[in-house]
């Protein structure tokens, strides 16, 4: 089965947070797919740590490591569709791009972040409990 996992997800994995476990349980033979902004949005979250100081940069370039060891396919968005559910959702379009994933691929959604799970809930998608 795919199943569409957004960056707080992956994220979660990657630093080891408290909630990886049971992330790696969910997706354990499962094919992991998801918008090509990931990658963007992985490396703004790096940089966002480093800035903060939260992380030095061998932290980073070793959570780059482990992300780049994630085995993701990753689907072209409908650009249109994923603009349309923006505007349906009001959410920003990298949360829709992973919204339209879900939606037409008929995937369920991992995530940790709770607006966008309240947003694939009000289009139908399955949000897979953490």
């Amino acid at each position: 089965m795919d199943v569409v996992i957004d960056t707080s997800a992956l994220l979660a994995v990657i630093v080891a947070e408290p909630e990886r476990d049971r992330i790696v349980e969910l997706t354990a033979g499962h094919t992991l797919i998801g918008p090509g902004s990931i990658t963007w949005e992985i490396g703004n979250a790096f940089s966002a740590m480093l800035k903060q100081q939260r992380i030095g940069l061998a932290e980073a370039q070793q959570g780059l490591k482990i992300f780049n060891a994630i085995h993701l396919r990753f689907v072209r968005v409908d650009l249109n569709n994923a603009i349309s559910i923006a505007y349906e959702t009001k959410t920003y379009a990298y949360d829709a791009y992973f919204l339209d994933c879900a939606v037409r691929h008929a995937a369920p959604l991992l995530t940790l972040d709770r607006a966008l799970e309240r947003a694939a809930t009000k289009l139908g998608v399955k949000v897979m409990e953490v």
